[in-house]
């Protein structure tokens, strides 16, 4: 293959619509945009418009509310820290707090509230759990496994007032 050879392939590529240059080429004098209404002209921005109609994102009530006050928890399931734990990532006869989980690659970042264990899958291995929340289920297996859970939230600074 020499670089002469290169080219793209077929259809990749389409030439630019030159409009507006002659009867010839099919979109001289209007430049295939009809003949006079809003549409034939710049600064066109109908998307919605419905003739002068209530359109429909209006016609249509509001629904549901995001709530201000919603704790923002990284949720980790038991089969995911058994998992950990199954290839070395975590230690089992080590404390697993929050820190530890992202530094060992089970969660990505720490988030706002901090961790909140789910029982969903199954666990071996008995851990020291600290976390900001947990499911009683997750719990009940946790200690079933030999295992300790504690809960401590984590304390998120206030929004700076203004004065």
């Amino acid at each position: 293959m020499k670089l002469n050879d290169l080219r793209d392939n077929s259809g990749a590529t389409k030439r630019k619509k030159r409009v507006g240059r002659g009867p010839g080429s099919g979109l001289g004098k209007t430049g295939g945009r009809g003949i006079k209404g809003q549409t034939s002209r710049s600064g066109v921005a109908i998307k919605g418009f419905e003739g002068g109609q209530m359109p429909i994102h209006r016609r249509l009530p509001k629904r549901g509310f995001n709530n201000i006050f919603r704790k923002d928890y990284a949720i980790v399931n038991l089969g995911q820290l058994q998992a950990a734990v199954d290839r070395g990532a975590l230690d089992a006869g080590a404390a697993i707090d929050e820190a530890v989980l992202v530094a060992s690659g089970v969660l990505r970042r720490a988030k706002t509230h901090g961790v909140r264990v789910l029982a969903k899958g199954e666990l071996k291995a008995g851990l020291k759990i600290t976390a900001s929340g947990a499911s009683e289920a997750a719990v009940k297996a946790v200690e079933a496994a030999g295992g300790s859970v504690t809960i401590s939230p984590k304390v998120v600074a206030p929004a700076a007032k203004d004065a």
